[in-house]
């Protein structure tokens, strides 16, 4: 039991954490908001540590349900630092309505995340993705006065139930026929023979991850959820919960399902195409920004599933490099979105309002520029890198048609981009009159995350290729 400890401290450290600043929020109330900041900045930095000492374990706890490896260890500092910076960017969209439960919700959702990357048993799986969810229903509905909240929260809710439900449906069938929850058994049952059971309870456990990657035809609550949740909250969904159901998808699929490839495949074929596709047509007519973020995210998870159909280590590699590109580049547009209010300080999110912004703001407006620059794919800016290596994975795995569709369809998707990036830099200039500025902290990660994906980036990426390899390589 105590091995077993020593191998899970990141997640002990966050549990502690949590339930540490949730006491203290209990005696000091809402008075002490920064400090319940400051404990779960402390917090998450403290895990992002702990994982670092353990890089390069692989081993396994508790009869073999948790792994400790590279490919658990990349996701969680990914989830951890994602979280991180929605805690840090908080307070100013809150102003007085934050409260001490906002922090101590992202930690324990961070928490399930950590478990679910982890997992190497459903039921453990299972348990991080449903503490991952009940964090997430309330983080929705968070401002209890604003009516779009509270229906994304519902909305969210009532869908998260529903995929929960096909999930477990699929592993009852998969552990009727296999007879066991563990991933390595399922493969080795798989490896004999896909029976009609087993490859029925392989379509739900996908059908049930792909809600939580907002994977079409599981994507209805995802524009709804984006835009009503208050702003942190939706960077925070875009970011770290997407991370963690990727590389949670990614690992069930090569690591429970590897020998099953044939059969899941064009499953995730048709994610992918249809993720691609409906993400970059759906976004074409949002008027509102962040609903456009949310059809982008869509769009980018389906360029992530072609890596995942390849069924390689080269499109396990290319997920991971995709994963720290997007989180970047997400986080960088969330960050434009918090400083666009106007002068009474309300929120601006129609981008018919964001006229004229490169004349008004245009540090503003070069930084959201470069973003949507690179998360429509288009070179020299570092977001064209990930999209090619997924298109390289797949042609490698003789999935030729595959990378053509998606890089046609990419065309459909740098079409809404622009039409964003004309809007604030050609059209008339709007009534509205956007003065928002951010804090120190606030300018500071705009501007790095706007330069790495203009100039840095590609400096990292003998090092982005050598920890996703050895990431990657775990689940081979």
């Amino acid at each position: 039991m105590i091995a077993d400890l020593n191998l899970i401290w990141p997640e002990i450290i966050l549990a502690v954490g949590a339930m540490v600043t949730l006491m203290i929020g209990v005696y000091l109330g809402d008075r002490r908001v920064a400090l319940y900041q400051i404990s779960t900045m402390v917090t998450l930095a403290a895990a992002i540590a702990a994982v670092a000492t353990i890089f390069g374990t692989e081993a396994t706890a508790f009869s073999g349900t948790v792994a400790v490896d590279n490919f658990g260890n990349f996701a969680k500092i990914l989830i951890y630092a994602a979280s991180l910076v929605c805690i840090v960017i908080a307070p100013r969209f809150f102003e007085k309505g934050m409260k001490a439960e906002y922090p101590v919700l992202v930690v324990l959702a961070a928490l399930g995340m950590g478990i679910m990357v982890s997992s190497r048993d459903m039921m453990t799986l299972y348990i991080g993705l449903e503490l991952n969810s009940l964090a997430a229903y309330v983080l929705a509905s968070f401002m209890r006065n604003d009516d779009r909240s509270s229906e994304a929260g519902l909305k969210y809710f009532v869908l998260g139930a529903l995929a929960s439900g096909m999930l477990l449906y699929g592993i009852s069938l998969l552990y009727g026929f296999s007879g066991s929850t563990q991933f390595n058994e399922i493969a080795a049952a798989l490896a004999s023979d896909v029976s009609r059971g087993e490859l029925f309870g392989l379509i739900f456990v996908l059908a049930g991850l792909a809600f939580k990657i907002s994977a079409v035809p599981f994507h209805m609550w995802t524009p709804d959820v984006y835009e009503g949740a208050p702003t942190p909250v939706t960077a925070f969904f875009a970011s770290a919960p997407k991370v963690a159901a990727m590389a949670l998808m990614t690992r069930v699929a090569i690591d429970a399902m590897g020998p099953a490839l044939g059969a899941w495949q064009q499953i995730v074929i048709f994610l992918a195409l249809a993720s691609i596709i409906l993400g970059a047509v759906g976004a074409i007519g949002q008027k509102n920004i962040k609903r456009l973020l949310a059809y982008s995210s869509i769009n980018n998870v389906g360029f992530m599933l072609i890596g995942l159909a390849a069924g390689t280590q080269a499109g396990v590699e290319a997920i991971l490099t995709y994963l720290v590109v997007y989180l970047v580049t997400t986080l960088g547009a969330f960050l434009v979105v918090l400083q666009l209010t106007d002068k009474d300080g309300n929120r601006v999110e129609s981008i018919p309002a964001l006229a004229g912004l490169s004349s008004s703001r245009p540090g503003l407006a070069a930084a959201m520029a470069v973003f949507l620059f690179s998360l429509a794919g288009i070179p020299p800016l570092f977001g064209f890198w990930p999209k090619y290596l997924v298109f390289e994975a797949a042609v490698a795995a003789d999935l030729v048609p595959l990378a053509v569709a998606g890089i046609v369809a990419s065309v459909i998707g740098a079409y809404y981009y622009i039409a964003v990036i004309k809007t604030m830099y050609f059209d008339d200039k709007s009534d509205v009159q956007i003065t928002g500025q951010g804090t120190l902290i606030d300018n500071a990660m705009l501007a790095a995350s706007a330069v790495w994906l203009c100039v840095i980036g590609y400096l990292f990426i003998p090092v982005l290729g050598t920890v996703s390899t050895s990431a990657a390589s775990v689940l081979f």
